[in-house]
């Protein structure tokens, strides 16, 4: 479990009662993160309370589940494909061990969580990135995870939406992970020629081989104010190309004003917002569960 459900407000009476014995015994019971942006520390469970925004606007790292409970209507969201994971086929040194540790340290199996929902009451299928797990790197797993979400996506005529945040392709994969790179995208390219919806998040950071294929597919892409986009890093840019970059350089905000993604959506507008785009692109279902065109 996340460091950060610990530190969240007290949910219950069990709860309050357990922290005000830690208040007596004065043990201090509320963490406090740092702003990046403003430098402000604040309570944890204030930011958590603010869909994890700063009252600047910073937009903080969400984990997955955090985003999927933030996201779906309650008791909606049923997950595919929770235990696929993928052997290390190269015998990468240390990658074991890696894999063990992001496991441990996030409690998810892969980096991506997959499977259907309902945001405000429009159903669609939902994949969303882990940062925890080795900064939402794209694995084998990850893309065939991804690819099934998808295909039943096709099958049964529904809209996709992904949240993406990832440091890109997976090097001790090697060639295996590059290549869920074109999977992906072909995966996409049947649902979009199925007539389907297929919405992406761009969150911080959103790079690498991520970026070059289905987080940039989407037929309407988003992103988070702030948030990092892009293929290689600023310093290999400007070191290939022999010149300074633009302030702001690969920053949401610069993608919207070049044109690259559609809209900057505020975390706690996100819901209302796909729900919205969801019904205005809904198709209706035939009875055999098949896409009705």
């Amino acid at each position: 479990m996340p460091f950060i459900q610990f530190l969240r407000k007290a949910q219950n009476e069990l709860e309050k009662g357990g922290r005000q014995m830690a208040s007596a015994a004065g043990i201090e019971n509320e963490a406090t993160q740092q702003c990046p942006n403003c430098h402000r520390s604040m309570p944890i469970s204030e930011i958590w309370d603010n869909f994890n925004v700063c009252a600047c606007g910073h937009h903080f790292r969400m984990n997955a589940r955090q985003r999927i409970r933030f996201l779906c209507d309650p008791d909606t969201f049923e997950e595919f494909d929770r235990e696929l994971t993928c052997p290390d086929r190269l015998n990468f040194p240390g990658y074991a061990d890696r894999l063990a540790s992001a496991r441990n340290a996030c409690g998810e199996r892969e980096a991506v969580v997959c499977g259907r929902c309902a945001i405000q009451g429009a159903s669609c299928c939902l994949f969303v990135m882990e940062p925890g797990f080795m900064m939402g790197s794209m694995g084998q797993a990850v893309g065939e995870k991804i690819t099934r979400l998808f295909e039943y996506a096709t099958m049964h005529g529904m809209s996709v939406v992904g949240f993406t945040v990832s440091g890109g392709a997976r090097m001790q994969e090697g060639i295996l992970s590059l290549m869920q790179m074109a999977k992906t995208s072909g995966a996409v390219r049947k649902h979009a020629d199925a007539g389907l919806f297929y919405l992406t998040v761009l969150t911080d950071p959103t790079t690498g081989g991520v970026t070059a294929s289905f987080a940039m597919e989407g037929d309407v892409i988003l992103a988070e104010p702030g948030a990092m986009v892009g293929f290689a890093g600023t310093r290999v840019i400007e070191q290939s190309a022999h010149k300074k970059l633009p302030q702001g350089f690969q920053r949401a905000e610069f993608l919207l004003e070049h044109g690259f993604v559609d809209s900057i959506v505020a975390r706690k507008n996100q819901r209302r917002v796909l729900s919205y785009l969801l019904e205005m692109h809904k198709k209706e279902e035939s009875g055999d569960g098949k896409n009705g065109l």
